[in-house]
């Protein structure tokens, strides 16, 4: 009986924190535009936030997610790199 018990505990506290362990580091707001709440960066900001993200490679992302912060990361500098030209 006790090992029912104890394994019904274990089997519910895995399926509980599947989820958790899912989306545990990614920054959904980076990666899907998703729970940003009034978050405002500056383009620098945001670039090293996506540098960040990216090192944390495939522990928290699958290799599309890093490709579509690395788009996203492409897209910041290539602003970055239009508002630093001369006479802009």
């Amino acid at each position: 009986m006790l090992r029912t018990v104890a394994a019904l505990t274990m089997a519910t506290m895995v399926m509980t924190s599947i989820p958790a362990l899912a989306q545990q580091g990614k920054d959904e707001c980076l990666l899907a535009s998703q729970n940003c709440k009034d978050q405002v960066d500056s383009i620098q900001q945001k670039i090293a936030k996506l540098n960040k993200e990216i090192a944390k490679g495939k522990k928290v992302y699958t290799p599309t997610e890093i490709k579509v912060l690395q788009g996203k990361l492409r897209e910041v500098n290539n602003q970055l790199d239009d508002l630093l030209k001369p006479g802009h």
